[in-house]
């Protein structure tokens, strides 16, 4: 390994729901800095803008398809990804979802596509991976969390309790994997433009009155997370376990502005 800290030359990393968006995003962020790849999503075929991608940079990625809410392909795509380099050293449990209703509309099967998915999921994950890790009493695992995290909106119930009990999780898992080498960390973006929630971004008034309560007066860029990713990967963050990293342009500071008149 290099010197420098943030070097991940030789490490291999899972980055699950890759396809697109925020997962591509850390994907390439982390062969940037050196890392070779596993990407996953549920379609394989989805994968191959995103290895393609990765090969042009010089980095190898396999492609496994992954369902997060089905425990045999998980365990499935974690014994393909060890056997594929040998050794998994990072894991981003990026794979996500979200159904955005009135509490009053939420039906019992929303809560359990976006809790299924954005909070069992992850832990089945992390646990198959850490299987992989124990031995080698090394590894880092991220998950991926968001603003809800630490903040409620109306509209995003099984969302915001998804997403904290991802950082619950996180902090769960990082006194139980400590002792073993492996830190387990939280990066939690704020508002940033994804297919997920594109449509929100159509509205110009929101986005005025969002960017109003942000200290940095922009929404989130993607190349925003990929320095906070790289980080917490590499041997940088080394003694920082059981956080919480909000890359949000302050908005968590609480400012609140008047709505704009429509």
């Amino acid at each position: 390994m290099s010197d420098t800290p943030f070097d991940l030359t030789r490490r291999v990393a899972i980055v699950t729901g890759a396809s697109r968006g925020l997962g591509r995003t850390f994907a390439r962020a982390l062969a940037r800095a050196g890392a070779d790849l596993v990407v996953t999503s549920r379609d394989e075929e989805r994968l191959r803008g995103t290895v393609n991608e990765l090969a042009e940079m010089g980095h190898r990625a396999v492609p496994i398809a992954l369902d997060v809410r089905d425990q045999a392909s998980i365990a499935r795509m974690a014994d393909a990804a060890h056997a594929a380099y040998g050794a998994i050293d990072i894991l981003v449990n990026n794979a996500g979802c979200n159904i955005r209703k009135k509490a009053l509309e939420v039906t019992w099967d929303d809560w359990n596509t976006v809790v299924d998915t954005n909070l069992r999921g992850p832990f089945f994950v992390a646990q198959a991976v850490a299987r992989h890790m124990v031995p080698r009493r090394y590894g880092r695992i991220i998950n991926i969390g968001s603003v809800t995290s630490v903040f409620g909106y109306a509209g995003l119930g099984p969302y915001g309790a998804s997403r904290g009990g991802i950082r619950q999780l996180t902090m769960s898992l990082a006194d139980d994997w400590g002792p073993e080498g492996i830190t387990v960390n939280c990066l939690a973006p704020g508002w940033f433009k994804t297919d997920q929630n594109a449509v929100m971004y159509e509205d110009a008034a929101w986005v005025a009155y969002l960017t109003d309560r942000i200290p940095l007066k922009r929404p989130g860029m993607v190349e925003d997370l990929e320095g906070a990713i790289v980080f917490l990967a590499s041997d940088a963050s080394a003694y920082i376990t059981g956080q919480t990293l909000l890359v949000d342009g302050g908005i968590t500071t609480g400012s609140i502005r008047a709505l704009p008149r429509r």
